[in-house]
């Protein structure tokens, strides 16, 4: 079973504690207020998951690695959007060499408010992903980059605590194309703050 990272942990810890601590105070703040604006931005942080084969032999490897984010989305209606985003999900070392990758997004975003202060998220897109790989040629993992477009989706929860700002915790996977033309999964847990306009 897979251990869960030390980065991820803090993560999570960190999302709990800001809830707890802001959540009266949002909560009673939060309740009559109006949206701000259909639009926002925001900025991520969070462990990247590389779902990958180590090859053969005796190498080590990384499962994943600390993850940045940049997104911009609109809303059509209380329900409905498109974000544009970019990731990097970091590089890990792996089969001999090192693995890294990073994609920009397109998504159809939902949202599912179950009060005025507290949404579901969900969301499905594509990605077009670059991949870079080194490896010792004994691991049998080909090396090379690669470009193309793959399916994305995403699932997460938004707290409000004011009318411009909330915080987004989320879980995204994208499917990547690796030398030698295979496809593996890539996923990211991150910690957003998002700036509504």
């Amino acid at each position: 079973m897979k251990k869960t990272s030390p980065t991820l942990t803090r993560l999570l810890i960190a999302a709990a504690v800001c809830t707890v601590a802001l959540g009266a105070q949002a909560q009673s703040s939060v309740s009559n207020f109006p949206a701000a604006g259909n639009s926002y931005v925001e900025l991520g942080l969070g462990q990247s998951d590389y779902s990958l084969g180590n090859g053969i032999g005796v190498f080590g490897s990384d499962q994943g690695n600390t993850a940045y984010s940049v997104r911009g989305g609109t809303y059509f209606n209380n329900n409905l959007g498109l974000e544009l985003g970019y990731t990097d999900f970091g590089s890990i070392n792996r089969a001999g060499g090192t693995t890294k990758a990073n994609g920009l997004n397109l998504s159809l975003v939902g949202k599912l408010p179950l009060n005025p202060s507290f949404n579901l998220l969900g969301k499905v897109g594509t990605t077009y992903s670059r991949t870079d790989v080194s490896s010792n040629p004994a691991s049998g993992i080909v090396a090379g980059s690669k470009n193309d477009f793959g399916l994305s989706y995403g699932i997460g929860a938004e707290y409000l605590f004011s009318p411009q700002w909330s915080a987004v915790l989320q879980y995204e996977s994208q499917d990547m194309k690796f030398a030698g033309d295979r496809t593996d999964r890539v996923g990211v847990t991150s910690l957003s703050a998002r700036y509504h306009f």
